[in-house]
């Protein structure tokens, strides 16, 4: 090869190298200006942004007084709850006060009427049996339930023995005498009734040893 041909060919890789350079630099202006573009287009208005936030914090708003409002709701519930069942300890016995004033009525009205000189032993009686019998009922309407098991066999769980006496007519560990009755209420004991309980009289114990 001539030098000639040499140098042409040197000259044409030359402007190869300018050419593709000259693509490559335009490429990358082409895709910056798209860039910018794109950015230009997704980039957020300062107004849109200014108008969110005040809907944010509008809704913000909302919620914060909602949740002043639901706290003192909870608060004034929480209170009148209080009051309601302090009133109800409080007055929990009104309604058997007041069943109870005309038993009181009645004792004082029997006392006064013994306290005369001219009292009738016989009327007295009959009132304060009268007096027994609106007691006894107002017990039982309040669900107040007696407790006298003389006959019955002796239950710890209602009866507390006084003592222990040998008697041959009952069986063992029964009831045979109420010293005082018992009450529940509402099925729970409040009172055991103190009664006194029979044992295997001395003479069938002989026999049995």
């Amino acid at each position: 090869m001539t030098s000639k041909q040499e140098a042409e060919q040197t000259k044409t890789a030359t402007e190869i190298e300018q050419d593709q350079s000259s693509q490559a630099e335009t490429l990358t202006r082409e895709n910056l200006e798209i860039e910018g573009e794109v950015a230009s287009d997704t980039a957020p208005d300062k107004s849109d942004l200014a108008a969110q936030l005040e809907e944010a914090r509008r809704k913000a708003d909302e919620n914060w007084d909602l949740a002043v409002r639901a706290k003192a709701e909870l608060e004034n519930l929480r209170k009148r709850h209080d009051r309601d069942l302090s009133n109800a300890h409080k007055y929990a016995l009104e309604r058997f006060v007041n069943e109870l004033l005309p038993v009181r009525d009645s004792l004082e009205l029997g006392l006064k009427a013994a306290q005369e000189e001219s009292a009738d032993r016989a009327k007295l009686c009959e009132g304060t049996e009268l007096t027994l019998n609106l007691f006894s009922s107002v017990l039982e309407k309040f669900n107040v339930a007696v407790i006298d098991p003389e006959g019955e066999p002796f239950n710890p769980e209602l009866h507390q023995a006084m003592a222990m006496q040998p008697a041959e007519d009952v069986e063992p560990n029964t009831v045979i005498t109420v010293v005082q009755k018992g009450y529940s209420l509402n099925g729970r004991l409040v009172r055991p009734a103190m009664v006194i309980v029979s044992q295997a009289a001395s003479k069938n114990i002989d026999e049995q040893g």
